[in-house]
């Protein structure tokens, strides 16, 4: 699918189309395409006030907040002092005022001086120069036509930026593996510059890198990695930041890695726009757009097919790139760097091998917080299901967040004692806390806590619980609520009046010494063969499910839910295996709700892992649908905890064809996610009960598949999001091949115009 253009937010200006160096690396003068040389040398003033009038003009048009432009080359210093202002001054009066305007200027350093420096800090010109490293490091490529070395100048020039440090914007090297990795680095972070920008040489499959070892350039990076990562990053380095961030399912720094769509565009000294520079490295005329800035404006050179196929995400991807382990981070690599003659870019990058070792060594070396998840779990997620395996590693996040949580609580101070023999616990009887803080209602504790102060004195109880889990010996002052002493995971104890109470603990038992103990209430749990969840209707925090929690059920109402559990888990292990085994890693808890007074009712709560609320349904059928449905917003949630899939800045509202009001962009994502699940489930129901089950199935594998592409074309998912999308895609894709009777095809698009039509009626 090709989605509707991504403005540009990157503009290269090449000021001057010539050089003073003749590094042997450059992609404008060495490699396949070689029209600079039919260029003029310098950017007219024509087309200086020309590029500045468009670069405004789509600021305005997509209402831009910021934008970033390069003057480039060639050699831009080649153009002069007063080139360079007049050029900066256009760009600041036309686009400064229309949004946050970076400039920046990037040069091999030979001429910069303090005229050329005071003419940038007048126009807030940041300045970015290209050093290869040490000094024999540079000399290898970067030298004069003479083959002098550039190598003083370029040192001097860095000085003067270090005196102007409101200037500086950083170094770019080029890699060469020929080169000492460390002896490299040293020679660029010595010079202080706020980043530094690893540059992989460029290649095709055509013309491959000189490669000593298969993955000559990942060691080398590693190398330098392993010195950066020891030193805390002291020195930001693009590559590396990026692959980190990438991970963690945020943006790419650079074009080179991550999903993003492509939003740079350049404008050559004659005017004509081109795509990336690096192309000029694949075939003589790739960059060429044929469009031009006196007669086109930049909305035009967007829909270029060459563009628009630079912003296709995964989709754009070869099928061995969509199935790496990597892909998110690594994003198939620059562009240029994919070309073959006969496929095009449709390939891996020629630097492949050399990405999926860098990625995967960075990966395991920072070790992103113990609350998130890795990349193969998100994968496996993405299309609905995600086995045992999957769901252990979601419940291991929520573990690591919900003890943060407590450490935030424990920070906000008056919780002393229960602190004290947390703690202790943690340390002698860790499986005991681990089985209270896993009950979903201690986090929604939390989380309130945090935000209003006001029950710290329940973790207490948290404690006093996992006390007499370990049966140890042990007294504490617990919180009375309601007239009664809450434990999680086990039950509640009426107690009367009071704020607090002294329980004394022993052997698994405890005491009130001084009270008369009133009735006491155990959690009690449903059993379907060896799996269990809690029946929790005793939980002072639980009524967080956006429906009324019942209260204490009768014996008859949680034999009720009983047998209802048992007939509804037999239903899903037989018939929806797919589900069954991530359920019983993560389903924990069932937590009845107030009957509606029509239909079935049903809720998860993001800080509730692990829990489902529900009304107890009609029958075993509508049980076993409802806990499959729910529990994808579980595992969602938890996903949503640990990276991002989606611009949470987006405020707009979406049709959602199974709710009447219009949703958020994550409501709209939990729902498409959830209704995986629905499909799948009438799909095999349908066997059973057709006249009902056919319609069901035809109508949500039609509107499912509707919302999917709504998400994917907000143009909001993240690089990582849009993975998950395209493993939402990948499951409900083959059920729209399904043969359904035409009776059941015309009532499910009745009923989907029905819902639409009275959710635009409002």
């Amino acid at each position: 699918m090709i989605r509707p253009f991504v403005p540009f937010r990157q503009f290269v200006l090449k000021v001057h189309s010539r050089c003073d160096l003749a590094c042997d690396h450059c992609y404008v003068y060495e490699h396949a395409d070689q029209s600079w040389r039919g260029r003029p040398g310098v950017m007219s003033d024509e087309i200086i006030a020309w590029s500045a009038l468009r670069i405004a003009e789509h600021v305005k048009e997509h209402a831009l907040d910021r934008v970033h432009v390069v003057l480039h080359g060639g050699e831009p210093l080649l153009a002069g002092r007063d080139r360079l202002g007049r050029i900066a001054g256009d760009l600041r009066t036309q686009v400064g005022p229309l949004c946050e305007l970076d400039l920046r200027i990037h040069t091999n350093g030979v001429l910069l001086d303090d005229g050329f420096l005071d003419v940038f800090a007048e126009h807030d010109v940041k300045v970015g120069i290209s050093l290869d490293g040490d000094r024999a490091a540079n000399d290898r490529h970067r030298r004069y036509r003479d083959g002098r070395s550039s190598y003083d100048q370029v040192i001097r020039a860095i000085e003067l930026l270090r005196g102007r440090p409101e200037l500086y914007a950083g170094l770019l090297c080029t890699i060469d593996v020929a080169n000492d990795p460390i002896a490299v680095y040293r020679g660029l972070a010595d010079l202080d510059p706020p980043r530094i920008d690893f540059l992989l040489p460029h290649a095709t499959w055509d013309d491959p890198p000189a490669r000593p070892t298969p993955t000559a350039y990942a060691d080398w990076l590693i190398a330098i990695f392993e010195t950066w990562f020891a030193e805390g990053g002291r020195t930001p380095v693009r590559m590396f930041e990026s692959i980190i961030r990438t991970s963690r399912g945020e943006s790419s720094l650079t074009e080179s890695l991550g999903l993003q769509p492509s939003d740079l565009v350049v404008i050559e000294t004659d005017g004509a726009y081109e795509q990336a520079d690096s192309l000029k490295t694949t075939y003589d005329g790739a960059p060429a757009t044929g469009l031009h800035v006196l007669r086109d404006d930049l909305d035009a050179v967007a829909r270029h097919t060459g563009i628009l196929a630079r912003q296709q995400g995964l989709d754009g991807l070869c099928d061995t790139c969509r199935a790496c382990p990597v892909v998110d981070s690594c994003g198939g690599g620059l562009y240029a760097h994919r070309f073959r003659t006969g496929s095009g870019f449709v390939n891996p990058s020629v630097y492949s091998d050399d990405l999926l070792a860098l990625i995967t060594h960075v990966r395991r070396r920072t070790e992103m917080p113990v609350h998130t998840v890795p990349y193969e779990t998100i994968d496996a997620l993405a299309g609905g299901f995600g086995g045992g395996d999957d769901v252990t590693r979601l419940a291991e996040a929520q573990r690591s967040l919900r003890r943060a949580l407590l450490a935030a609580v424990h920070a906000r101070g008056e919780t002393g004692a229960a602190w004290e023999l947390l703690t202790r616990l943690d340390a002698e009887h860790r499986e005991a806390v681990e089985a209270v803080l896993a009950h979903p209602y201690v986090r929604v504790w939390a989380v309130e806590c945090l935000r209003e102060p006001g029950h710290t004195g329940h973790l207490a109880n948290i404690a006093a619980a996992a006390a007499i889990r370990a049966g140890i010996e042990a007294s504490i002052d617990v919180q009375i609520l309601d007239g009664s002493i809450h434990l999680p995971t086990l039950g509640v104890l009426e107690a009367g009046a009071g704020r607090t109470a002294r329980l004394d603990i022993a052997g698994g038992r405890f005491t009130l010494p001084g009270r008369e103990p009133g009735v006491w209430h155990p959690l009690r749990r449903l059993t379907a063969g060896d799996f269990s969840v809690a029946l929790e209707d005793t939980d002072p925090f639980r009524d967080c499910h956006a429906h009324a929690a019942t209260a204490r059920l009768s014996e008859e109402d949680a034999a009720a839910w009983q047998v209802a559990f048992e007939q509804a888990w037999a239903m899903v292990e037989a018939d929806h295996p797919d589900y069954a085994p991530g359920l019983r890693e993560g389903l924990t808890t069932l937590m009845p709700l107030v009957p509606g007074k029509a239909g079935d009712r049903s809720s998860t709560a993001r800080q509730a892992f692990g829990a489902i609320a529900a009304a107890l349904p009609a029958d075993p059928a509508t049980l076993a649908l409802l806990m499959i449905h729910e529990f994808q917003h579980v595992k969602l949630g938890a996903v949503l905890d640990a990276v991002s899939l989606f611009d949470e800045s987006d405020g707009r509202l979406f049709y959602a064809p199974w709710r009447d009001d219009p949703r958020p962009l994550e409501g709209l994502l939990q729902g498409t996610y959830a209704h995986i699940a629905v499909t799948h489930y009438w799909q095999v129901r349908r066997r059973v009960a057709p006249a009902r089950g056919d319609v069901q199935f035809a109508r949500w594998r039609e509107q499912t598949a509707e919302a999917i592409e709504s998400l994917a074309e907000s143009g909001s998912m993240t690089p990582l999001g849009e993975l998950f999308v395209a493993g939402m895609r990948g499951s409900v894709a083959p059920w729209l091949a399904e043969p359904v009777s035409e009776e059941a095809a015309a009532a499910a698009a009745l009923l989907a115009r029905e819902h639409h039509a009275k959710w635009i009626a409002g």
